[in-house]
């Protein structure tokens, strides 16, 4: 019996309706669960298939359900990279009226990795730098906006692609809260959970022989405090210069763009020839590439992935058209000349591998390769076609739901055979 059903959008309520609300989480039938890479949880989490759609239910109290859910809101308002938010389901009871745990449903997130399945797939010496990174410039974009996590971890985001490194998703913002304004204390304490919980999922993954033992897991977790610090201090901290302010200035807007912010106000004061400078992040504004290359050819896609396209149309203005026609000018013609035709190209087959963005961008690095091994400059085409035919057959389906196998029939002690 389900009394109470609390839908962000009314385009999910007939898919929702239909599920099995009367049985708890843990007894639903395989034939709705989708098979996908699921992180660890210390709630019963299940993903499930259902009219197409692929979302992430997870049992949990009403309170703290609603909590979650009007935080993941404002995050998703805010622009902050995070699972968007669907329903809360209360009042849930089973055939015999017995109260079940409430449920927050979430949207799956495409092309989404949790961190063990990153190293499953990329087992690199470097995965663990990019991924701490990648983490601590999501903390500095939710400290900036005065949100406080609370539960810092590896465990509690989603990593997808993005060019050569990765963009994090906050999944788990059932701790989190916003102040007005975020104390030093408490963004520190934010660093020292995430410091400490990357050191103990470190030490779990290489138990499982999925890190190097001879890999010090406590200095690579330690990292992230550095990088933490680091990168607020280049999009918070004050820059003093003496000589000539300009280069310094565009030196420093140029790393906070990298980051995927916008600059905001700048302030300016000088004495003689010393300049002091704060340059303020516009904190609702980030994906600054994205935004860019969104404004030019209407493509969606991570902040890096966005970075390496623009450069790509960079190059085909120089050598195309000697560099004198803008850039506005010429996305179009590279959009129809260059990135459809190789798109369009993906056997259809391989087309949940990766997300077309990365697939492009992959393939400017094989092109690359090939170039170099062959001393000749490999067209675009040709590269595509060598890319489709012998790397992207050997990446694992990131976007692929698939049923899972049907469990055996318990026996009388509940166990399966």
């Amino acid at each position: 019996m389900l009394e109470k059903l609390s839908v962000v959008s009314p385009t999910y309520a007939p898919t929702l309706l239909k599920m099995p609300w009367s049985t708890p989480l843990e007894e639903w039938s395989t034939d709705l669960l989708a098979a996908l890479p699921r992180g660890i949880s210390r709630h019963t989490v299940r993903l499930v298939e259902a009219d197409g759609l692929v979302f992430a239910v997870k049992e949990i109290g009403e309170r703290v359900a609603y909590h979650e859910y009007r935080n993941l809101r404002r995050l998703q308002e805010l622009g902050v990279p995070c699972v968007v938010p669907v329903a809360v389901i209360t009042h849930r009871r089973d055939e015999d009226g017995e109260e079940l745990t409430p449920c927050l449903v979430t949207e799956h997130l495409r092309f989404s990795l949790p961190y063990r399945d990153v190293f499953s797939r990329d087992p690199a010496a470097d995965v663990v730098s990019k991924l701490v990174r990648a983490l601590a410039v999501l903390l500095v974009r939710l400290h900036l906006l005065g949100f406080y996590w609370g539960d810092v971890s590896l465990s509690n985001t989603l990593f997808r692609r993005d060019a050569d490194q990765f963009s994090a998703y906050l999944v788990d913002a059932e701790t989190g809260e916003f102040h007005e304004p975020l104390s030093q204390g408490r963004r520190l304490y934010d660093v020292d959970v995430a410091r400490v919980n990357i050191i103990g999922e470190l030490m779990d993954l290489q138990a499982a022989g999925a890190i190097d033992e001879d890999a010090d897991v406590i200095a690579l977790g330690n990292a992230i405090e550095a990088v933490y610090l680091e990168l607020w201090d280049l999009v918070t901290g004050e820059l003093v210069v003496e000589g000539d302010a300009f280069d310094a200035v565009a030196k420093r807007v140029e790393a906070i763009n990298a980051l995927g912010f916008d600059v905001g106000e700048m302030e300016i004061e000088n004495e003689g020839n010393r300049y002091r400078i704060i340059i303020e992040p516009a904190v609702f504004s980030t994906g600054f590439y994205q935004k860019k290359l969104l404004q030019l050819t209407g493509l969606h896609v991570q902040d890096g992935q966005a970075q390496r396209l623009l450069g790509e149309m960079e190059v085909y203005r120089a050598v195309r058209y000697g560099g004198k026609l803008p850039l506005e000018a010429v996305a179009h013609r590279w959009m129809v000349r260059e990135y459809e035709p190789v798109v369009a190209l993906i056997p259809e087959p391989l087309r949940e591998k990766l997300e077309p963005a990365q697939i492009f961008h992959e393939i400017l690095d094989h092109r690359w390769f090939l170039s170099q091994n062959e001393h000749r400059f490999v067209p675009l085409m040709e590269a595509a076609a060598s890319y489709f035919q012998r790397v992207l057959p050997g990446h694992r389906d990131e976007a692929m739901v698939y049923r899972l196998p049907p469990m055996p029939p318990p026996d009388q002690t509940g166990n399966t055979s």
